[in-house]
């Protein structure tokens, strides 16, 4: 699935100069994260919640702090950027600059890769440099909830080789499997795994992988685990 399939549209925007206090007013009426703000058909920032969280009418402006003379030849003076954000008046004062953006053809594992690595969540969406919708981890919780997701199921009468060759495939794809100490029996529909694993987390993630295999019944594991193999003198 793609950004479209799931993006948020029309989407709500504001511009430059819309007061903080409208945009507080416009998060919680709408039950929304963040808006983006548009100027002439073109994104120049986004406000969101964090945005907002540090501002002189709370009280939980950030505290000016003194700053020895080589922090200041090191490093950037972050104290006027954190006053103009905690006291200015518009969005143009408290947005965020640098957005990060998606195109329409955007998976959402990327999707999702970009809100891990950048910590947010929520990306605009642009179609040929205009604003097209707005992908949110509301939406993939939601996306999640319809089942959207989810392809025709073609599990019935699976032979039991079949599935053993689907699991198999699924596993040695993941870095945390070990074929070699680990043995995957399939009868009648019943997944049997035996040998050993080094942690119960490995263990898990490969019943968990053969649950979601088509035409799996039930999962039995035998493995012990290595703190319980005998020890050999």
């Amino acid at each position: 699935m793609d950004a479209q399939d799931i993006m948020s549209s029309p989407v709500i925007s504001i511009g430059p100069q819309t007061p903080v206090l409208q945009i507080a007013a416009l998060l919680r009426e709408q039950r929304i994260g963040g808006v983006p703000v548009i100027v002439e058909n073109t994104l120049v920032g986004i406000v969101t919640e964090k945005d907002l969280l540090h501002r002189q009418e709370l009280g939980t402006e950030h505290r000016s702090e003194t700053q020895g003379w080589w922090r200041r030849v090191v490093g950037p003076d972050l104290e006027p950027d954190r006053y103009i954000k905690s006291h200015g008046r518009c969005a143009a004062h408290v947005m965020t600059r640098e957005v990060v953006v998606v195109q329409p053809e955007t998976s959402l594992r990327e999707v999702m890769r970009l809100f891990d690595r950048h910590r947010i969540g929520r990306v605009p969406v642009l179609a040929d440099g205009r604003l097209a919708g707005i992908v949110t981890s509301a939406d993939l919780v939601k996306t999640l909830a319809q089942g959207a997701w989810i392809p025709a199921s073609n599990d019935e009468g699976a032979s039991d080789d079949g599935i053993r060759r689907h699991l198999l495939a699924e596993l040695e794809r993941q870095d945390w499997w070990r074929g070699g100490s680990s043995s995957v029996e399939v009868s009648r529909g019943v997944v049997r795994f035996t040998g050993f694993v080094e942690t119960d987390s490995q263990r898990q993630a490969s019943c968990v992988a053969a649950e979601n295999t088509p035409g799996v019944r039930y999962v039995e594991d035998k493995r012990l685990s290595v703190s319980e193999l005998p020890v050999m003198f």
